[in-house]
């Protein structure tokens, strides 16, 4: 057979073991990604990469997490966190009429962890820790698992402010941090794929950041039709800073600032 040649049957024989549908993601990026991944690994077809992963969990849990592209810091893009806790927060919850402890905030691929960890140490400057309860979801266990254990190379806080630093991180080994019990106790970690599984109800601020665009199109429809039903009305969608939403009025959204949308009420 031709060197990876058979990536049809791969995508139908991976969706059975996996549940992830690679038709949803763009084919050129995605087979670019997954040729790169099988061959350090000394496979030249799809299919014998399939066979290896079906027979050894821990390569297959690898690949699945190089798969799902977690890269993720902390304060991520400051500019748009500084207005999420200047402008996006205060607005929500007047519009919605709670107090800030009581929106209901999805984290929808969280990856490791610093999104949702982000959105609690911010939110700890209006309210109490002990108050503050976020959902964050990623279709990766392995991923979450990290994220509880809360230890972060030192070069994914260095867009995070320093006031953050200091009160809530403890130097751990070389180069390492670890997170506040505090600020883990925050945040419930569930996994979810974005692409199949139901989606929580009722969300006040939805974050579904630098996920989109590895998407096809019609993932893309599926996906901001799903977002927007969980949004209740006046509801915040923060989305990543390479992406936006271009017919967003056929989602019930309209634009609040930049990379973030609002569910018409």
């Amino acid at each position: 057979m031709d060197r990876f040649a058979d990536y049809e049957e791969f995508k139908a024989l991976f969706f059975k073991l996996s549940s992830i549908d690679l038709n949803l993601y763009k084919e050129k990026q995605m087979k670019r990604r997954i040729i790169s991944f099988a061959e350090k690994y000394g496979f030249s077809t799809f299919c014998s990469f399939l066979d290896a992963i079906r027979g050894n969990k821990e390569l297959r849990d690898v690949f699945i997490g190089y798969l799902t592209i977690n890269v993720s810091e902390f304060y991520r893009n400051p500019v748009q966190w500084q207005l999420f806790e200047k402008r996006i927060l205060p607005e929500v919850s007047r519009l919605t009429n709670k107090r800030m402890e009581e929106l209901r905030i999805w984290s929808s691929a969280c990856s490791t962890g610093e999104e949702p960890y982000t959105v609690a140490m911010i939110l700890s400057k209006f309210v109490p820790l002990e108050r503050i309860r976020i959902l964050a979801s990623d279709i990766d266990v392995d991923a979450m698992d990290k994220a509880k254990k809360g230890i972060y190379p030192e070069r994914n806080l260095k867009e995070l402010p320093a006031d953050f630093v200091e009160k809530y991180f403890t130097k751990h080994e070389k180069d390492t941090y670890i997170l506040s019990e505090k600020v883990r106790n925050c945040v419930e970690f569930r996994q979810l794929n974005l692409l199949k599984d139901p989606f929580p109800k009722n969300m006040d601020i939805i974050l579904c950041r630098n996920v989109l665009i590895y998407f096809t199109e019609e993932a893309k429809e599926y996906l901001f039709e799903e977002l927007s039903r969980s949004l209740v009305p006046n509801g915040v969608l923060f989305i990543g800073s390479t992406e936006q939403i271009i017919n967003y009025q056929k989602y019930n959204l309209k634009p609040l600032d930049t990379f973030f949308y609002q569910k018409v009420g």
